[in-house]
């Protein structure tokens, strides 16, 4: 889990840093759409709604923006996003999951193989690599909450099946199933996470050498740069020296 966890650092940072926010927004808004389309517009009653909107106010989307998201989906005029998963290599044989929400399926399509082709890697078949990775429930904490142990405890009560803490979060781990239930407990307790969701969790990680490593960031940048590229996921860990060249 800890390459997993320090790539999600690295571009959570690099994102502050560099991506243009409106551009953020775009994709945070499209979730919260189409998450309030697939179920009812409450996020206490939805929650991948729920899920989405704690993902926005993460990043200090307007409290307006969210609630215009949300009413869009019920609007005639609001578009039709369909929800797509690419899985491809990276360098270094690393196993990549592409999640899109795209109104042009053949665009999509195009622009991520691009983007493989062009970091030095290759888009495959749909079920080529996602074996290896576990779709798991994912809350997180800032590290302030709690100490490790009280984390840990409050998590296995909750039912969850284990928690990553770092120096800056605590990763709760959770059965697709327990998540909803999990989520409730820990907030009755610590109150909302930072984020809540179904993620893809890497079930074995390749380490890689920093020019590999290089490579494999930029690939996923450019893969994250996409318009309708809503999340990346990869297999793989880098060296503390490189994670420090990225953050700096």
């Amino acid at each position: 889990m800890a390459g997993h966890s320090q790539f999600k650092n690295i571009m959570h940072k690099k994102g502050k840093q560099d991506a243009i926010r409106s551009k953020l927004f775009s994709k945070l808004a499209r979730e919260i759409t189409v998450a309030a389309k697939m179920g009812l517009p409450d996020p206490a009653m939805n929650a991948r709604l729920r899920a989405a909107v704690l993902a926005a106010r993460a990043e200090n989307m307007p409290k307006d923006n969210i609630e215009r998201a949300i009413k869009k989906a019920s609007g005639a005029e609001g578009e039709t996003y369909d929800e797509v998963r690419y899985e491809g290599y990276a360098p270094g044989g690393v196993a990549v999951i592409v999640e899109a929400l795209t109104d042009n399926r053949n665009r999509t399509a195009g622009e991520v193989r691009s983007c493989f082709a062009k970091g030095g890697g290759s888009l495959a078949e749909t079920g080529a690599v996602s074996f290896m990775f576990a779709r798991v429930g994912h809350i997180v904490y800032d590290r302030r909450v709690a100490d490790d142990e009280t984390m840990l405890e409050a998590a296995i009560e909750a039912g969850a099946d284990d928690v990553v803490s770092g120096s800056e979060e605590h990763e709760v781990i959770t059965s697709i199933e327990a998540l909803a239930e999990a989520q409730k407990a820990l907030e009755a307790r610590f109150g909302e996470p930072n984020k809540a969701s179904l993620v893809w969790r890497p079930q074995t990680t390749v380490a890689v050498d920093d020019e590999a490593g290089e490579r494999i960031l930029r690939l996923i940048g450019a893969l994250e740069d996409n318009d309708d590229v809503q999340n990346v996921t990869a297999n793989f860990e880098i060296s503390d020296a490189l994670i420090a060249k990225m953050q700096g």
